[in-house]
């Protein structure tokens, strides 16, 4: 059983070494891992900030593309708007003209139907009395060549006024 239990000089040289251990350890080896622990931990705190302020800038850009989206929409609408005004103001404006227009062609068409009319009426008056002239001439040059037929047709003109 002696090999089990250790013995007193074992036992104390083994608290000396691992008391220098330690103290080496604490001296040369603590300092840097605990340094590199604090700035792991600064890092990692560092790299949370940095993601809540980019999370931040995230919903800040999407609160702005969603205003920005909605302005553009709004922005639309009312171009969409002013262009169908105008689409309906410039048909609207055509189809005066045109009706305008085609009551001009109506209103002349009738003055000029109105003028021919006219004219033609005019020149059928005109032959209609150069006809009657003729006949009239060549029926009284016939009757009046007659005495007989010329006091007939003088008592029968004196007889139509009488009565």
């Amino acid at each position: 059983m002696e090999l089990v239990t250790p013995g007193i000089g074992l036992m104390f040289w083994t608290v000396v070494i691992f008391t220098l251990l330690l103290i080496l350890l604490k001296k040369f080896a603590w300092g840097p891992i605990l340094e590199s622990v604090d700035n792991r931990n600064k890092n990692i705190e560092d790299a949370l900030a940095a993601a809540e302020n980019a999370k931040k800038k995230m919903e800040e850009l999407t609160s702005n593309n969603e205003k920005i989206l909605a302005d553009a929409r709004l922005e639309r609408e009312t171009i969409l708007k002013e262009a169908r005004a105008i689409r309906e103001k410039t048909i609207a404006d055509a189809k005066n003209q045109a009706s305008n227009e085609a009551e001009k062609i109506i209103t002349s068409a009738k003055e000029q139907i109105n003028n021919e009319k006219m004219k033609a009426m005019t020149e059928i008056k005109n032959q209609i009395a150069d006809i009657s002239i003729e006949m009239a001439e060549k029926i009284l040059g016939a009757e009046l060549k007659d005495a007989n037929n010329q006091k007939k047709l003088i008592e029968e003109a004196l007889k139509k006024q009488i009565n």
